[in-house]
C-alpha cells in the first residue's frame, strides 16, 4: 500500500496553466469515477481551488500507472506539455505536504482561513462519490484535525487573512480608495460573499449579483444590494470596481460586453480560476484588470517564521499519530483475533463459576458480556502498549507467539488445564 499525490499550484504555474487543470464539481465527479476504475487505486481525493489542483490516491502493489498521465488523459491535453508544472510526492513526504497544506503553510496567503474547509470538503465530496478508502478517510480527517489545532494554538497571520483582504490592501497601497465608491460583486458564493462583506466594511456601495432562479431565496451580505445576474451590464457602466468570483466555466465579463458599456474608468478584479473576466479587456482604455496572481503576500517577517516553526511542531505530533496508525494497520486484524481469543478463553474459565452464582439469568448474561468486553480492552491496551515500546520485528514475533498459544488453547478444554 502506498500514498501518493500529484499537484499543480501557484508556486510553479500561472493562472493560464492552472485553469487547464481546474475542476468544477461535475468534472471532479467524472474524474473520480474514472480514477476508481484504475487497477491498483484503492481510494482517491481531489482538491481544486483557485490556487491549486491536487490529486491524492492510496494504491496497492498492483498499481503502476502515472498519475500525471491519468490527469492529462482526463483533461484531454498532451502529456508532454505540462509535466514541468507538476509536483509529485509519495509516502511520508506526501503526508507531510497534506498536513502543511491543511494548516495553511502552503498557501499563497500564510494561514489563509479557507484552506482547511476546502480540504475537509474535498474529503466529503470524494466520500459522496464512493471514491475514498480507509486510508484516505483517516489521512484527511487527521490532517483537518491537526490544521484546526494549529489555528487554535498558533497565530500565523492577522485576522481577516484572505486573498480578498490582500487584494484590498494591495489596491489601497497603490492609492486607491473604496469609501463611497460603487462596487459590483459578480457571484454570491463563499469568495463573492467575502468580497462583498469586506468592500462594504471599507465603506463602498456594494451590489451583489444573484441568479434569477435563486433571487427569491438567496441571502446576500448585510448592507449590500442585489441585482439579477442577467442585468449586470446595466449596472456595469456606473461602477468604480467590479469583482468577479464565480465557478462558472465561461466568462462573466467578455471583451465585447465590457466595450459596449465602458464610458468611465473601472477597476476589474478577477478572483476566479478558471478566469471570469476575458484577459483581453486590459487592452481597453480606462480599464485596470487584476487577476488572483496579482495579489501575493510580501516576504514573511521573523515573527511569522517563528509561528511557522511552532505550527510545524504541532503538525508533526499529529503526523506521527497518523504514521503509527498507518504502519500498524496491517496487524490490527491479528490484534483483534488475539483479543477475541483471549476473551473467550477467560469467559470459558469463568463460566462454571458464574453458573453457581445465585442471580437471575439475565444478570448472569450481562456479567458474562461485561467480563468479555473488559478482557478485550485489557488485551488491547497491553498489545498496543507493547507495540509502542519494542521494535516492529519484536512485536511481530510476540504476535506470532500469542497466536500460537491461543490457537492451541482453542483446541483444548480450558477446564482440563
Amino acid at each position: 500500500m502506498s500514498i501518493q499525490m500529484i499537484g499543480i499550484d501557484h508556486n510553479l504555474a500561472g493562472i493560464d496553466v492552472r485553469m487547464i487543470f481546474s475542476f468544477t464539481k461535475k468534472c471532479m465527479a467524472e474524474a473520480l469515477e474514472q480514477l476508481k476504475q484504475v487497477r491498483g487505486i484503492e481510494g482517491c481525493v481531489m482538491l481544486s481551488t483557485c490556487n491549486r489542483m491536487e490529486l491524492w490516491v492510496s494504491t496497492n502493489e498492483t498499481c503502476s500507472v502515472s498519475l500525471y498521465e491519468l490527469l492529462c488523459e482526463i483533461r484531454q491535453v498532451p502529456a508532454e506539455m505540462y509535466r514541468a508544472y507538476f509536483s509529485f510526492r509519495e509516502g511520508r513526504e506526501a503526508v507531510r505536504h497534506l498536513f502543511r497544506l491543511a494548516g495553511g503553510l502552503e498557501s499563497r496567503i500564510l494561514g489563509e482561513d479557507q484552506i482547511v474547509t476546502q480540504v475537509g470538503e474535498a474529503l466529503t465530496f470524494a466520500r459522496e462519490q464512493y471514491a475514498t478508502d480507509h486510508v484516505m478517510e483517516t489521512l484527511f480527517r487527521m490532517a483537518v484535525t491537526a490544521a484546526k489545532k494549529v489555528k487554535t494554538d498558533v497565530v500565523l497571520s492577522p485576522a481577516d487573512n484572505s486573498v480578498v483582504r490582500t487584494a484590498i490592501e494591495t489596491l489601497k497601497g497603490q492609492g486607491k480608495t473604496f469609501a463611497g465608491k460603487r462596487c459590483m460583486v459578480i457571484g454570491n458564493g463563499v469568495m463573492g460573499k467575502l468580497s462583498a462583506t469586506m468592500l462594504r466594511a471599507e465603506g463602498a456601495d456594494v451590489t451583489v449579483t444573484v441568479r434569477q432562479y435563486r433571487s427569491g431565496i438567496v441571502e446576500i451580505p448585510r448592507g449590500c444590494k442585489r441585482i439579477d445576474y442577467g442585468l449586470r451590464m446595466s449596472l456595469f457602466g456606473q461602477c468604480d470596481y467590479v469583482v468577479s468570483a464565480t465557478v462558472s466555466p465561461n466568462y462573466t465579463l467578455t471583451r465585447e460586453l465590457v466595450e459596449q458599456e465602458l464610458d468611465r474608468p473601472v477597476v476589474l478584479i478577477d478572483l476566479a480560476v478558471p478566469r471570469d473576466i476575458d484577459p483581453t479587456v486590459r487592452e481597453l482604455p480606462q480599464v485596470e484588470l487584476y487577476d488572483i496572481d496579482c495579489f501575493r503576500e510580501e516576504a514573511r517577517s521573523e515573527q511569522q517564521k517563528a509561528a511557522i516553526a511552532k505550527a510545524e511542531t504541532c503538525l508533526l505530533e499529529q503526523m506521527e499519530e497518523f504514521f503509527d496508525w498507518y504502519e500498524g494497520r496491517d496487524v490490527i486484524p491479528r490484534i483483534q483475533g488475539i483479543k477475541e481469543a483471549a476473551a473467550r478463553d477467560l469467559e470459558a474459565r469463568l463460566s462454571k463459576k458464574l453458573q453457581h452464582l445465585s442471580v437471575e439469568e439475565n444478570v448472569r448474561e450481562n456479567l458474562k458480556q461485561e467480563i468479555f468486553g473488559a478482557a478485550q480492552r485489557a488485551v488491547n491496551k497491553l498489545l498496543f502498549g507493547l507495540r509502542d515500546e519494542v521494535s516492529r520485528q519484536t512485536f511481530l514475533e510476540c504476535l506470532d507467539g500469542l497466536e500460537s498459544v491461543y490457537g492451541e488453547a482453542e483446541e483444548q478444554d480450558p477446564g482440563n488445564r
